[in-house]
């Protein structure tokens, strides 16, 4: 794909359109990478975003038990003085 390079103040740029931000899920900011030759945009991705929240829905709901008891019954804790 062939895009222009745009003036934007004392600097310059180039826009993306629309359908490449949608498909490469392109909102707000991205990661730029110099490499050899070549510029290579990446999306930044936030993979615990909404976590929070969702913990939150968790514990209202009960769901935050754990499923293994923190200490087992064969522990010998001794051991690890």
């Amino acid at each position: 794909m062939e895009i222009s390079i745009i003036n934007i103040g004392n600097s310059k740029g180039f826009r993306l359109p629309k359908t490449i931000l949608e498909r490469y899920h392109i909102s707000d900011k991205m990661e730029m990478i110099l490499e050899k030759g070549q510029i290579v945009l990446r999306p930044i991705t936030e993979p615990r975003k909404g976590w929070d929240k969702a913990f939150q829905k968790m514990h209202e709901n009960g769901d935050d038990s754990l499923l293994l008891d923190d200490v087992f019954d064969d522990e010998n804790f001794e051991e690890w003085s």
